[in-house]
């Protein structure tokens, strides 16, 4: 269809089955922070500092690296201590940009895609330009605040290429109201990340839009990443109808709220800035740590987050390896999350029909840290064996169960002309040859396949329950699967069709205010 620039036309888009099938992408946070490459740790991520310490220690305390431009701005903040220390006193953030550019010649895109495709990804987001305002490209639209604040090389073409070469997606991340190259005050509390992280005046928002669009025209991503908010003054059903007119398959995420400009001078007044603040607390303590209703959305991003149970709506995990998105040096070792917990959080985030967009930090030059890559290989190597339970699935009845000796389980579902398939994931390790499935039935004349060999495994039903003899004990993975199948029906009766459910409006955890 055509799309028009209204909520009611790009309402009708659906998520595509493509973005359904994926699971898995890689976010790429790499520009002038990845010099500094500091953020403190010690306050644990963002979900806890704002839970346990409120949105004051939040920004001051913020571990993440590509918000370094804002920290240092920040009175007394760990990051402004390091960033006198290590480069002097009233040292700009800007002047990175020369050493950036000299440094990241070495980068070599096809290393990266190959290394993507080899962990398994199906799909790739790049920021195009963060908070601090960089440019990852050389645009025909160029900062109007500091002249030659871009890079020369076409990072974002480049990429793009080597992504679609390796038949993987291509996304694009762009920071729209936040913009600090244009703006000198701090973001130190709720009002100021609303009405102070970037101007809101015309111009602004006409060099935004022309950013997207050619970022639409010249790369044509399949996914359009926004981030916290977008500009006043401007219709976002306008920028979403060009894009699904030229990428009908293409998906739009959920960080496009919008605020009135006068509303953005009342919140600066004491009064209302004082009062929004203690708002935002209690809506904190209540576990609502999102503001802004998007006008119009495809799939929701919680950040460092997983859902309780199946979302209807589609949604997509985004998170760092450690407590951060862009490189981070104080990043080493036990900062990393272990490959174990990696694993079971994709399961279970695909369980409960959720994709992961998991982080990368390159060093300045392109460099993958050691870390970072192992764990990527490390999934891509599990998902060469277990990927047909994860890829193309579907959440099933429910997303979880547990063994009778207390293994907890997840399951996903697939259908096809060939038959209907229900996966079951073992979430730790299996003690011997024989488990027990609670409440889960297998039927007579069904097979029961282990995903690692590909052998028969013997099964029998007691009671409700499903009984499971492998030939030899399951390999010690921190999850194993296998295939059961299934009647139709119960396949059909799952969330298999959910490509047909309506995302916008869908009340599920927000997180505008977590920006990456």
């Amino acid at each position: 269809m055509h799309y028009k620039a209204t909520l009611q036309s790009v309402a009708q888009h659906k998520v595509p089955a493509w973005y359904h099938d994926a699971k898995f992408g890689i976010f790429i946070h790499w520009g002038l922070y990845s010099i500094p490459a500091y953020a403190p740790l010690g306050h644990g991520d963002i979900n806890k500092i704002m839970k346990e310490e409120g949105y004051a220690s939040f920004f001051r305390n913020i571990p993440y690296s590509e918000w370094y431009v804002n920290s240092i701005r920040i009175k007394g903040s760990p990051a402004q201590k390091h960033h006198e220390e290590a480069y002097g006193k009233g040292a700009s953030y800007f002047d990175f940009a020369s050493q950036f550019k000299k440094e990241s010649a070495a980068w070599q895109p096809e290393k990266w895609a190959d290394l993507f495709r080899d962990a398994g990804a199906k799909y790739v987001v790049l920021v195009a330009k963060h908070m601090d305002g960089f440019l990852m490209w050389p645009s025909r639209t160029p900062n109007y605040a500091i002249p030659g604040y871009s890079m020369d090389r076409d990072v974002v073409g480049e990429l793009s290429q080597a992504v679609k070469d390796r038949s993987m997606r291509m996304g694009l991340y762009y920071s729209s109201a936040l913009d600090q190259s244009y703006t000198r005050k701090p973001m130190a509390d709720i009002p100021g990340l609303i009405s102070e992280g970037g101007p809101i005046g015309p111009r602004y928002a006409r060099y935004q839009f022309a950013h997207w669009h050619e970022l639409i025209d010249r790369y044509d991503p399949s996914i359009l990443w926004g981030d916290i908010a977008y500009p006043p003054g401007t219709n976002p059903f306008e920028l979403f109808a060009y894009f699904y007119n030229k990428n009908p398959e293409g998906v739009v995420n959920d960080r496009w709220g919008q605020m009135p400009r006068w509303m953005h001078a009342l919140i600066r007044t004491k009064p209302v800035r004082a009062l929004l603040n203690a708002r935002s607390m209690k809506m904190l303590q209540q576990g609502n740590t999102g503001n802004i209703q998007p006008p119009h959305f495809d799939y929701r991003t919680p950040e460092f987050a997983v859902m309780q149970d199946i979302i209807p709506g589609k949604w997509e995990t985004c998170r760092g390896m450690g407590l951060g998105f862009g490189y981070n040096r104080e990043e080493k070792g036990d900062a990393y999350i272990k490959f174990p917990e990696l694993i079971r959080m994709l399961v279970d985030i695909v369980s409960k029909n959720g994709n992961l967009l998991l982080n990368i930090g390159p060093m300045p030059d392109g460099t993958i840290p050691v870390e970072q890559e192992i764990l990527l290989r490390n999934l891509g190597a599990w998902l060469a064996t277990y990927g047909s339970a994860i890829y193309g699935t579907r959440p099933w009845e429910r997303a979880e169960g547990i063994t009778t000796s207390g293994v907890p389980m997840r399951f996903t579902c697939k259908t096809s002309d060939t038959g209907d398939i229900l996966f079951a994931f073992f979430m730790d390790n299996i003690q011997g040859r024989e488990v027990t499935i609670k409440d889960l039935s297998a039927g007579d004349g069904k097979t029961v396949r282990d995903l690692a060999t590909g052998l028969v495994v013997e099964h029998k039903q007691i009671g409700p329950d499903l009984s499971l003899t492998f030939d030899e004990e399951p390999s010690d993975t921190p999850v194993h699967a296998v295939s059961i199948s299934q009647d139709r029906s119960r396949c059909q009766n799952c969330i298999w069709n959910i490509s047909i459910v309506r995302t916008a409006g869908v009340s599920s955890p927000s997180s505008e205010l977590h920006a990456v």
